[in-house]
């Protein structure tokens, strides 16, 4: 199980948290989102998958962002159609993952998932809320036993490492875990240390 950490804002601190090797760091350009990104991402190990958060954006914004920043990952937070997803997928360069966002309340329908198969790389869960993302709770994980896709998924939504050790118990294809507000001294600013507990976290449920 993979981890990305999201919501980064100040190089100093992106330096910091990519010195953990985290397999994702996510930056977001919503411009409403306390942790809008706007400035420079310093030099990062290779392995770490800079993603780009966005919501409701072009296609051609996206892009100008994917390259300005050399970012390996797109997230789509917002209401983007089958066709659009699949506009940018044929408009970018085929090893750039795209990662489809959905809310989950209690009546999330999983058949709204089907067209999107093939469009996208990864779902991702996130908790339903007045925020397209970042309300800081969790939703009811049983939902998800209606998933029957193939398709590994990012789980988010709330996450601390008090519900790392139970995300292995879900016999879910979880792809990765994504953190963000309760790991924060203040928006967009991690705590270094939290952070490294939640790696060292996910590494023992890998090993056992």
């Amino acid at each position: 199980m993979k981890i990305k950490i999201c919501g980064m804002k100040y190089p100093d601190n992106i330096l910091e948290v990519g010195s953990l090797l985290p397999d994702y760091m996510g930056f977001i350009f919503w411009e409403k989102s306390a942790r809008y990104f706007d400035g420079t991402i310093p030099e990062l190990i290779k392995t770490i998958k800079k993603t780009g958060v966005f919501v409701n954006e072009t296609v051609e914004n996206i892009i100008a962002k994917i390259n300005q920043y050399d970012l390996q990952a797109v997230q789509l937070h917002g209401k983007e159609s089958v066709e659009f997803c699949q506009e940018l997928k044929n408009k970018i360069d085929a090893e750039i993952e795209i990662i489809k966002v959905f809310s989950v309340g209690e009546d999330f329908n999983f058949d709204v998932l089907r067209p999107f198969e093939n469009v996208c790389d990864y779902f991702l869960f996130d908790t339903k809320g007045k925020l397209p993302g970042g309300n800081g709770t969790t939703f009811d994980w049983n939902i998800l036993e209606n998933y029957k896709s193939e398709k590994p998924f990012f789980l988010s939504g709330g996450i601390g490492i008090e519900e790392i050790p139970m995300i292995k118990n879900l016999k879910l294809p979880i792809y990765a875990i994504d953190v963000n507000s309760r790991f924060e001294i203040e928006p967009g600013l991690k705590n270094v240390q939290l952070c490294r507990d939640a790696l060292v976290c996910v590494s023992t449920i890998e090993n056992k």
